[in-house]
Parts: C-alpha cells; structure tokens; sequence
C-alpha cells in the first residue's frame, strides 16, 4: 500500500495518509488534519499584531467597564475574553495602546463615517458613549489575557493524536 505525505498548514508536522485506509483509520486520521489545523492556525492568526499587551497608564476603572463592554455588545464580536471573533489579545494594535488612542480610534469612527462606517464596527460619538465609559472599557479590556493553552495541555486534542497514531484493526 502507497503512503502520501500531507500537511495542512506551513510548518505542521506532515501526516502519513494511506491510499486505502480503512474507513475508522481515515475517520481518526480526518479528525487528526482537523484538529491539528485548527490548533496550530490559532497561534497563526493571533501573532499578526503585537503580541504584548500594552501598558500604558489606565484610569478607567475596570468593574464598570466590564458592565459597559457587555451592555455594548462588545462581546458580541470580540468574544467575552478579546480572544475569539475580532480578537485583540495577542493582537494589540495601536488603537489599543493608550486610552488616548482607544478614544481617538472610537470618536474619529464616529466623525468621519456616522451613518454609514466602513466596517462592521459600531461609531461611538461623545454623546452615545462618553470619554469616561470609554476609559471603564479600556480598563476592563486591559485586564483580558492571553489564556490558550500550551498544546502538550490540551488532553482531548493529544488523546486524539495517540489514538489516530494507533494502527488499525
């Protein structure tokens, strides 16, 4: 039986597929590809960025902050913890390296495209979300930390590795 070499992502380790496995091999082997892609694609797409937090003062006070990042629907796109969707974590840009600019980003959003905005981004004029509330979310933005797990932690994901490594019965 001819063996193919495959990899699915630059740098991921190539995988042995058979021509003719057996469908529970092929079934193990189809579930390894997935997972090991989308393992190593996270740290891919999150690295596009500075990766350090900024740490630049804060004001704002992050309790309440967190009460505005959710009655914003902040979350709604940059995830409840900045890591998923439109994430930010591990892709701090420079909109996000001072209050000043965070506030900059948001009001010049609003003054330049207030009825129709290039993106999917919500503006926020002075009088929809004021200079304070603004700080709070920066505050509590500034809190959120990069928490993906080291991939030797992620148990299910090397279950998963041992078993496709298993030959067939």
């Amino acid at each position: 039986m001819s063996e193919l070499r495959r990899t699915d992502h630059p740098g991921a380790p190539a995988i042995k597929l058979s021509r003719h496995p057996s469908s529970a091999s092929s079934a193990r082997r189809g579930i390894l590809i997935v997972a090991v892609t989308a393992v190593l694609a996270i740290p891919a797409y999150a690295q596009r960025g500075n990766s350090q937090a900024p740490t630049s003062p804060v004001t704002g006070n992050a309790a309440n902050g967190k009460a505005f990042y959710y009655s914003y629907s902040c979350y709604a796109c940059h995830g409840y913890n900045g890591e998923t969707g439109r994430a930010f974590v591990g892709n701090w840009s420079s909109n996000l390296a001072t209050e000043e600019n965070f506030i900059r980003f948001l009001r010049g959003r609003a003054n330049v495209a207030p009825l129709a905005p290039s993106t999917s981004m919500p503006n926020f004029a002075e009088n929809t979300l004021s200079d304070k509330q603004a700080k709070d979310i920066y505050a509590y933005i500034r809190t959120f930390k990069n928490a993906q797990p080291d991939v030797k932690n992620i148990p299910l994901l090397n279950q998963m590795v041992e078993d496709a490594a298993r030959p067939s019965k």
